[in-house]
């Protein structure tokens, strides 16, 4: 209709003048309230197919300052919502992101890998995997491989969970990073490998990233 067709076109100005500005931190329940309808609000929208690639490119550097801060709430709900409005625009614009944007993104979302709940850790873990998804030509895995090795890290140590779930999620999370620097994840599998509680995780990984050798012989 010709109001959806107004409002889309004035989207960007919705978010900046009118969203954005209710996800802004301030002290009490209300404002905490407001911030989790904002959010919900924010990841609708995204979700809904609304707003345009080349919309959200033009506010994310606005965006997503306040989305990352929000994973820090101390609602569950506004963690979960913050949580899938960055898996939402990762999968919406992240190859056209710049690597600097992109590096802001992971340390926070890995935080998330210890949340309290078990909903947020899962959706922060598919975060991961789609923001290593995102990386592309632009992204120089040897320039920023201090990034990619700190990651790597931390995701192989939530590969020796207690649960076979997560481990299996992070598994698959892992494969994806493989492709971005297989050289880098090796050997931090390989340095891993013997301190976890059953090799079998690391030396399915490994036999992965051997296998993408395979392939480009």
């Amino acid at each position: 209709t010709w109001d959806t067709r107004r409002f889309c076109e004035h989207l960007d100005v919705f978010l900046l003048e009118l969203l954005l500005p209710n996800l802004v931190w301030k002290a009490g329940r209300t404002a905490a309230a407001i911030r989790t309808s904002a959010l919900s609000c924010l990841l609708a929208l995204l979700q809904g197919g609304a707003i345009t690639p080349s919309q959200l490119l033009a506010v994310e550097e606005r965006l997503s300052p306040q989305v990352l801060s929000a994973l820090e709430e101390d609602s569950q709900l506004s963690r979960l919502l913050a949580c899938r409005s960055l898996s939402t625009l990762l999968k919406l614009i992240g190859p056209s992101l710049h690597p600097d944007a992109l590096n802001n993104i992971y340390p926070e979302v890995l935080k998330r890998l210890d949340d309290s709940s078990e909903q947020v850790r899962g959706v922060a873990l598919r975060a991961l995997g789609l923001w290593l998804a995102s990386l592309g030509k632009d992204y120089n895995s040897q320039l920023y491989s201090q990034h990619l090795e700190v990651l790597f890290q931390q995701l192989l140590l939530h590969l020796d969970d207690p649960d076979s779930r997560v481990q299996d999620t992070v598994l698959e999370v892992l494969k994806t990073g493989s492709g971005v620097h297989p050289a880098l994840l090796k050997q931090e599998v390989e340095a891993m490998r013997d301190k976890q509680r059953t090799p079998v995780y690391c030396d399915k990984l490994l036999q992965h990233i051997h296998s993408l050798r395979q392939d480009t012989v």
